[in-house]
Parts: C-alpha cells; sequence; structure tokens
C-alpha cells in the first residue's frame, strides 16, 4: 500500500489540492467541523501533503501529522517546512506519540482504506487527552451501493479507478456501512457527538455547481463523524 501511493502522491497532492471534493466539500467541512482550534495540540492522521495540516495551522493549532507514504510526508515538508513535526507511520501499528498527547485528532478520508478498524481507533483513542475529540470523514455507506449496485451490509473491498491529475489510479477502499462504523467507535471507547451530510461549500464558484455538479450543492459522496474520547 506504502509504495503504492508513493508511485502517484504528486497527482494525489495536486488532485486533492484542486478537486471539486476536496477543496470545496471534504476540507471546508472538516475545518467547520473543527471550529476554533486556536492552542489546540491536533494530530492530522494520515495528512498526505498537508492540506489540512497548513489550514488548521493557520487557525492558530499546533499541527503534528503523520502518513504512511514518505512520499507523501517530503510533500508535507515542502509544504509546512522542515522544522514540522512531520513522520512516517501507518495507521493500525503502534504510533509514535505519547499516551494522551493530542486535543484534537482529525483524519480526512483515511480509515475507509483498512479493513480493520479496530487497533487504528484503538491507537488514536489512545494517543487523545480524555474528552478529546476525533473528527474523521469516510466514504459515505452508501456510496458503494449507487456507485456498483453491490449489498449495502457486508464489509467489502471497493478498488476505485480514478484519474489524478491526468493520471490513471485505484484508490483499494473498503466500504462499511453504517453500523459496523458506529459499532468500531463504541468498541475503542469513543462517544458520537455528531453525524454530518454537509452541502459543498458556500465559497465554490457558481459555474461548478451548475456545470460539475447539475446545480446540486448536496450528493451522497462522504460522511463526517465528531467522536468524544470516553473518559
Amino acid at each position: 500500500m506504502t509504495a503504492h501511493y508513493d508511485a502517484f502522491a504528486e497527482a494525489y497532492a495536486a488532485e486533492n489540492e484542486a478537486s471539486i471534493l476536496n477543496a470545496y466539500y471534504e476540507r471546508p467541512a472538516m475545518l467547520e467541523l473543527a471550529g476554533d482550534v486556536a492552542g489546540r495540540h491536533i494530530l492530522d492522521a494520515g495528512c498526505g501533503a498537508g492540506p489540512s495540516s497548513e489550514a488548521l495551522r493557520a487557525r492558530g493549532a499546533e499541527m503534528a501529522g503523520f502518513d504512511a507514504s514518505a512520499a507523501m510526508i517530503e510533500l508535507a515538508r515542502r509544504r509546512l517546512g522542515p522544522d514540522a513535526d512531520l513522520r512516517v507511520a501507518a495507521l493500525g501499528e503502534p504510533l509514535p506519540y505519547g499516551d494522551g498527547e493530542f486535543d484534537d485528532v482529525v483524519s480526512s478520508l483515511v480509515l475507509h482504506y483498512l479493513r480493520d478498524w479496530g487497533p487504528p481507533l484503538a491507537e488514536l483513542r489512545r494517543v487523545l487527552k480524555p474528552g478529546g475529540r476525533l473528527l474523521l470523514s469516510v466514504n459515505h455507506p452508501f456510496a458503494f451501493h449507487l456507485s456498483t449496485g453491490g449489498g449495502y451490509f457486508p464489509i467489502v473491498e471497493w478498488p476505485m479507478e480514478v484519474e489524478l491529475a491526468g493520471r490513471e489510479a485505484v484508490l483499494n477502499t473498503w466500504h462499511r456501512p453504517l453500523y459496523a462504523m458506529t459499532e468500531a467507535f463504541a468498541a475503542a471507547g469513543f462517544r458520537i457527538v455528531s453525524i454530518g451530510e454537509p452541502p459543498v461549500s458556500a465559497d465554490i464558484p457558481e459555474d461548478l455547481v451548475r456545470n460539475e455538479l447539475g446545480g446540486r450543492r448536496r450528493f451522497v459522496s462522504f460522511i463526517f463523524f465528531a467522536l468524544e474520547a470516553a473518559v
């Protein structure tokens, strides 16, 4: 998996920077979910090239981040500077951080790459302070059925063929129904604070709404969770 993403890190980062789903949907929604982060110590879990870390840092957060791809971390370091706390680490394995080190963890479109959510959620719970927040986005649980016609309830592999900045690639994701997500959160010691299905950002140009989204501002794509680490 790591070598797979290293191979198209530049293309992935370029697409993430400008695409409607990232620039005008997922990232603005995640920033709104985070709210006032001034002075908070936040871990960007699966930070990629660092756009979310950059945006949260600009709002006053003290950021750290990790990604399984060394190529992505190199891109993030170019963006955030040589002194940024960025590490190569894999979600699902022991993380190189202390217990209760962070006020918040943000994880944008990462968990759906993993079949088993137990170990990664347990590690994210470990590095959070009691009462800390895990803010995450994943593929919407109904998107698999809409896209493929596949069954809703089984947890199944979902390879997604995509074009990233003009380059074809396959993203190896897993479909997971909502009940399986919420059971995994509870088992890891999290309480659900909110579940979101937001519209695109109000800042999106009207011509993109009209020409690319067919006039829609809401659609099934990602789902957002705010979780609290149980005390």
